[in-house]
């Protein structure tokens, strides 16, 4: 008798009030499998994958599990049937070690030593079983990012899931982590266990999964043989046109000196300093590219030059204005020009609390043309978001809904329309396209060259190498917060910059 499917969703419907997320959505994935999701920022995917872990319910359809009709109405009860889910913007708890982390919703009663230490000693073999090694008594936020995702595996490990959800798990990564990640997954499918992998990228799709299903505007429009598809054919088919992989743009004109960083360090949070002494200088009209491995100091040099920590020594000169000696607060750096696209949309860049209207005049709700005096006009600020959102496609259209409720890639395109649209000097932008889909990644893209045409310093920050040397004029690179090298993209290839990042300065390239 044949194997019945791990995961059947059988007409699939959900919505938000006006918004119709999942649209008769049916889907069947085989056991021990390793099977991608993929659609436009907003097709539905992120919802579906909630219903199935029992974050929402659905409003109409049904689940079968390994063949077995189940209503799954919380997370505990999709734990307890085997599902575990490692999320884009992880479920950890900071100030909590990685053990507290795990332990927390699996403490079996209230003797917590004797929980702990069992515990403990699942999570060291489950972690020397899949190479999955973590202090266990380390604090999540001394951890760096790819660690973080590998206490979220281990959550879902540790509570012995066989179908695991995986929602942007390489949005952070950098691609040695993204290859470890990759790896796993094949172990783990190999041991029977089913994966559902939600990306953007369509080439970690047609690397790593079995088969692909395809979403648009909430509903599933085909389901295909990841050895019998491409990466053109699943981009057609996930934003209803064909898509224009590779950029095209004319040469820059670089202009004027715009802004001049010399000899900068910066410390973090904890007084350790994470930039030493780098100086560069961006002019306008032209992008200069920034690579490394997350965690490179490229993070605290961003929030240096917009103003949200002060560096321990060195200079940042706007159009001739040291913004250290004057010591300029970031809206007074907003004011002279100085913009900012954050690498973290949520806790940088937005308030999820707030409607996207208000998200979308964050830093700007001074300006006199929404309302008058010390007041905001409310229909202007509706009118204005709603234009933006037109303007660069965010779904849904609804200005006032919750910034929380869109999806990240959605998110993403509000920050860039405020930013963008309020006439930038200087663009410091940090992470553009993270868990964008590859129809917004085009149109960003677009949109980076046409300031940079119209005479804009870009200063891009990107983990991703394809970015870097299809989007930049020149490109400089960090290590341990030191510049180990600069390029220009015709004279430099990934393996030349990976050298870099790894801090191998005297090589040709």
């Amino acid at each position: 008798m044949a194997q019945a499917p791990a995961i059947d969703l059988i007409g699939i419907e959900k919505r938000f009030g006006d918004v119709h997320a999942n649209q008769d959505v049916t889907l069947s994935v085989a056991q021990g499998s390793i099977h991608g999701i993929v659609g436009e920022n907003g097709a539905g995917k992120s919802t579906l994958m909630s219903i199935l872990y029992g974050f929402y319910e659905a409003d109409r359809g049904s689940i079968r599990i390994n063949g077995q009709s189940v209503i799954i109405r919380s997370p505990k009860h999709a734990i307890a049937l085997g599902i575990g889910m490692v999320h884009q913007h992880f479920m950890l708890i900071d100030t909590l070690s990685v053990l507290d982390n795990i332990m927390l919703g699996a403490e079996e009663g209230w003797r917590l030593a004797p929980a702990s230490t069992a515990l403990r000693a699942k999570l060291k073999r489950i972690a020397d079983d899949y190479g999955l090694a973590v202090d266990p008594d380390a604090l999540i936020d001394d951890l760096p990012v790819g660690l973080q995702q590998r206490v979220e595996i281990l959550k879902a490990l540790v509570r012995d899931a066989q179908i695991l959800i995986l929602d942007e798990p390489t949005a952070v990564l950098t691609p040695d982590e993204a290859d470890q990640l990759f790896a796993l997954l094949r172990v783990l499918r190999d041991e029977g266990k089913t994966i559902l992998l939600i990306t953007h990228k369509l080439e970690e799709i047609m690397h790593v999964t079995d088969h692909v299903s395809v979403m648009r505007r909430g509903a599933l429009i085909a389901t295909f043989e990841t050895a019998n598809t491409s990466a053109p054919e699943l981009a057609e088919a996930m934003v209803g046109r064909p898509v224009l992989f590779d950029l095209v743009k004319g040469p820059s004109n670089p202009g004027v000196e715009r802004l001049v960083v010399d000899q900068l360090s910066v410390c973090d949070l904890h007084g350790n300093e994470r930039v030493h002494g780098v100086s560069f200088t961006i002019r306008a009209g032209e992008i200069l590219g920034l690579a490394g491995v997350s965690g490179n100091g490229q993070s605290d040099l961003l929030e240096a030059l917009a103003g949200l920590r002060a560096p321990k020594a060195g200079h940042i000169v706007l159009d001739g204005v040291d913004l250290v000696t004057a010591r300029a607060n970031p809206s007074q750096r907003r004011a002279m020009g100085l913009l900012h696209i954050p690498e973290d949309r949520l806790k940088m860049g937005l308030v999820p609390s707030f409607s996207a209207a208000e998200s979308m005049i964050l830093g700007f709700q001074s300006d006199e043309d929404l309302g008058l005096g010390p007041l905001l006009d409310p229909a202007c600020v509706l009118n204005f978001a709603g234009d933006q959102m037109r303007k660069f496609d965010v779904r849904p259209q609804a200005p006032d809904l919750k910034t929380s409720k869109f999806s990240g890639g959605n998110q993403q395109k509000l920050v860039l329309a405020r930013e963008i649209e309020h006439h930038p000097k200087v663009l410091l932008v940090g992470q553009p396209t993270r868990g964008v889909d590859v129809g917004a990644i085009e149109f960003i893209h677009k949109r980076l060259i046409a300031l940079r045409d119209a005479g804009v310093a870009i200063l891009l920050v990107s983990v991703e190498l394809s970015e870097i040397l299809s989007l930049s004029d020149r490109i400089i690179v960090m290590c341990d917060g030191v510049i180990t090298g600069e390029r220009t993209p015709q004279t430099t290839h990934e393996r030349d910059l990976g050298l870099l990042m790894a801090g191998v300065k005297d090589h040709a390239a």
